[in-house]
């Protein structure tokens, strides 16, 4: 099947994101969210980041004029119904997920695939809300999307090898390297790997062996990661990280290291979520 019109669900950071390299392959998007001021936003969200292109010069103006006239924004779920392939891109909470894919399945047509840019959530659970389990799967990016390359493709118990090579396909045309996660389990890969690194940083901090910017140094020079947790923590949201954590801790065998330190825990009660706006892990104790 031809994917040439792509509905994404949810304007934030991840689906503008998402909308936006769409649209760069030449599709027809329709980004639907739940109130005209987070599609505004999104869509504000998208030419600042085309226009940047433009003064950097990977991109003309006239391609940025393109782009942005591919995307149509949108409050209303009824106009997906008409998409080639839906990424599901709304905040971490299966029920709401559930609750979004059972309308996508009344509404668009049978061999729709829908994905989920889900970062831990069971992709098995949430195809349960359709009647095309076979058809649903993950299809996980990274922020920011337009620059971030790696896509995670995970099954679901049902999910078919045509659904898993027809998301594969679309990634790559949006210049993606994919990764298949061949089992549905918490986290994927990427996650999985990352969130102990978190948890075992604040640990350090938290017991005094060394402060949040030597362990951020120290990961950066001495493993040649890009960013510290720490900073990498505060770009994204302590929120986010937390919540993976916890749901971690939930749904994997018992371990000591899917449990949140307490200062992981204090400072989502003081409400340091990150996120660059916002206070952060450089704001603790502060």
């Amino acid at each position: 099947m031809k994917i040439e019109k792509i509905g994404v669900v949810g304007a934030g950071t991840m689906g503008n994101g998402i909308a936006q390299v769409a649209a760069q392959i030449g599709c027809s998007v329709v980004m639907r969210d739940i109130e005209d001021g987070f599609v505004e936003k999104g869509m504000a969200n998208i030419e600042k980041f085309l226009t940047k292109s433009v003064e950097k010069g990977k991109i003309q103006a006239k391609e940025k004029d393109e782009i942005i006239g591919r995307i149509k924004g949108t409050t209303e779920m009824a106009d997906l119904k008409d998409v080639d392939f839906v990424v599901e891109a709304v905040i971490e909470d299966l029920e709401l997920k559930k609750r979004v894919f059972a309308e996508l399945d009344e509404l668009c047509r049978p061999e729709v695939v829908l994905a989920s840019n889900t970062s831990s959530m069971s992709l098995t659970e949430i195809a349960s809300a359709t009647k095309r389990p076979e058809k649903v799967c993950g299809m996980h990016f990274f922020n920011p999307v337009p620059l971030m390359r790696l896509v995670e493709i995970i099954r679901g118990y049902y999910t078919t090898d045509e659904t898993v090579a027809i998301t594969e396909e679309l990634a790559r045309r949006m210049g993606k390297v994919t990764v298949e996660v061949k089992k549905d389990s918490p986290g994927f890969i990427v996650n999985r790997i990352m969130i102990p690194h978190f948890v075992e940083a604040i640990k350090i901090v938290e017991e005094g062996v060394a402060s949040i910017e030597d362990v951020d140094k120290a990961v950066k020079n001495g493993l040649n990661y890009p960013m510290g947790p720490f900073e990498l923590m505060d770009l994204t949201g302590i929120d986010v990280a937390f919540f993976v954590n916890e749901y971690f801790y939930k749904e994997l065998p018992k371990e000591s290291k899917w449990s949140a330190p307490t200062l992981f825990r204090n400072m989502i009660r003081a409400g340091r979520l990150g996120r660059k706006t916002g206070a952060g892990w450089y704001d603790y104790g502060k």
